[in-house]
C-alpha cells in the first residue's frame, strides 16, 4: 500500500448504467431523495428542485446529461448528492445536486488502485477509470456546473 500522503478519501457514486468516482472534498452532503418536479419544458436532465440549508437546487439526473434515459430512484434507496461547485459560476451556482440510484461508499484510493482506462465518454464524462477492478467514471463537473447554472 503506498504512503498515508499519496491516499485520497474518496466516494463511490451509483448511477443507472455506471458509477462515479470524486474525491470526498467535493461533496458537500448526501440527503434521502426528495424533490419537487420540475417545471413544464425543463431540460430532460433536470429532475426537479432540492431545497437545501435555505437554497433552492437544481437535481440533475447525471443519466441523462450524458444523454441516456433519465431513471428517477425507486423506493428508499435513491439520495441526492449535494456537490460543492468550483467552476466560473460558482459566485451564484456554489452547489449543485446529483442523483443517485443507490446509497454512496467510501474509498480510499492510493496511485497503485486506480488507472484510466479506454471507453465510450458521454457529455458528462471527464475520465474513465478502473479502480481496484471495478470501471468508475470521474464526471466532468464543470460541465455538470454548466447545466446547474443555466437551471438556476
Amino acid at each position: 500500500m503506498s504512503d498515508n500522503k499519496e491516499i485520497l478519501p474518496c466516494v463511490i457514486i451509483p448511477m443507472h448504467d455506471s458509477q462515479l468516482l470524486l474525491p470526498n472534498v467535493s461533496i458537500a452532503e448526501v440527503v434521502d431523495f426528495a424533490t419537487s418536479d420540475p417545471e413544464a419544458g425543463s431540460p430532460d436532465w433536470l429532475v426537479g428542485w432540492l431545497e437545501w440549508r435555505g437554497l433552492r437546487l437544481p437535481v440533475v439526473s447525471y443519466d441523462a446529461a450524458n444523454g441516456n434515459k433519465l431513471v428517477v430512484p425507486g423506493g428508499n434507496r435513491g439520495r441526492v448528492v449535494v456537490l460543492n461547485t468550483i467552476g466560473q459560476n460558482h459566485a451564484e451556482t456554489p452547489f449543485l445536486a446529483l442523483v443517485t440510484q443507490g446509497i454512496p461508499s467510501q474509498i480510499r484510493i492510493g496511485p497503485d488502485q486506480v488507472r484510466e482506462i479506454d471507453g465510450e465518454k458521454g457529455s458528462a464524462d471527464q475520465v474513465m477509470v478502473e479502480v481496484d477492478g471495478e470501471t468508475a467514471v470521474i464526471p466532468d463537473l464543470e460541465y455538470l456546473e454548466k447545466l446547474a447554472h443555466e437551471a438556476a
